[in-house]
């Protein structure tokens, strides 16, 4: 029986399915694994279930020599945190769980945009603190989402859900970016950069895999293209957005705010965003639906099932 090491703590459904089907070693703890403790489950273990924060990095691979792990199932669609050249090139399949994530990652993008265009997390912050003077006329006015342009930019599966609630539940018009025309059962415009995106709409989402070739993708001059009663919204990896620029955005007006779930060094958020009243910022709440972290789990063990069955694995990265 394959020994598989769970890298850290998961729904009890997922966890007792895994021990149904392998000899697993569960690491129960919400932090992520230490350098060590990844080098060392490359030697021990035929397989493990990682999670974000788990950082696979090519030098991890390269100490741990001789290998006997063959396969990281990740928990998760990201995958940015492992290097997935040197897993391969050490002889490991990799593999993720597309799918389950999109609906509640969408439905955080939502959250955010309402919470930011409607000034949400600035009023709770006011009643909270006894500041609230009652109701008048022209309290904490913000923007009226129904009807006003979403632009979305990279239009895979998770754009697509944001793009079709902002459509059809909200009446907006959808515009994106993204790297060729997708078939899409809404109407879009397309535009041909993230710059040229922006621009032309009154809410910015952000739905871009991390790694290497989206690092920074959204900086300086898509906020300075931006409108200045626009809103942005990240829900994708917080290293997609040069966070330094977004702050300074925020700080002199470029934009009107902000709605972000995840940070460019996560889980460290800088002093100058959390100063900020028209920044909502939420703890990386994307998929945090017990459902949901039940779904993906079971899609990870999906995976390592297929894999040690000798079968194509559903989520080849």
């Amino acid at each position: 029986m394959p020994k598989i090491l769970i890298a850290r703590n998961l729904p009890d459904n997922v966890v007792a399915e895994a021990r149904a089907l392998f000899d697993v070693d569960y690491r129960d703890s919400p932090a992520p694994m230490s350098r060590d403790e990844m080098v060392a489950s490359l030697r021990d273990y035929d397989g493990v279930l990682p999670t974000l924060g788990d950082l696979y990095a090519a030098d991890v691979f390269a100490e741990a020599g001789a290998l006997r792990c063959r396969i990281l199932a990740n928990f998760g669609v990201g995958y940015n945190h492992i290097d997935v050249a040197a897993a391969r090139a050490a002889g490991l399949t990799v593999t993720n769980t597309p799918g389950a994530v999109t609906d509640a990652t969408a439905d955080i993008a939502m959250t955010l945009m309402l919470m930011s265009a409607r000034r949400a997390g600035e009023g709770e912050r006011l009643v909270r603190a006894g500041g609230w003077q009652g109701w008048h006329p022209v309290q904490m006015l913000g923007l009226h989402l129904s009807g006003k342009t979403v632009g979305i930019v990279g239009m895979g599966r998770i754009g697509q859900a944001i793009a079709r609630r902002c459509h059809f539940g909200f009446g907006m018009a959808v515009a994106y970016a993204s790297r060729s025309e997708k078939a899409l059962d809404f109407p879009a415009t397309r535009h041909a950069s993230p710059e040229a995106l922006a621009a032309k709409v009154d809410v910015l989402v952000v739905a871009v895999p991390g790694g290497a070739e989206t690092h920074h993708l959204i900086g300086e001059a898509v906020f300075a293209a931006m409108k200045p009663t626009a809103h942005f919204i990240n829900i994708a990896r917080g290293d997609v957005v040069h966070e330094a620029a977004l702050i300074d955005a925020l700080e002199k007006g470029v934009i009107a705010g902000a709605g972000l779930d995840v940070y460019e060094f996560e889980p460290a958020v800088p002093p100058r965003l959390m100063a900020l009243e028209n920044a909502v910022l939420l703890p990386h709440l994307g998929t945090a639906a017990l459902e949901v972290r039940e779904d993906i789990g079971r899609m990870a063990v999906a995976n390592l099932r297929a894999f040690f069955a000798g079968e194509d694995v559903p989520n080849p990265v």
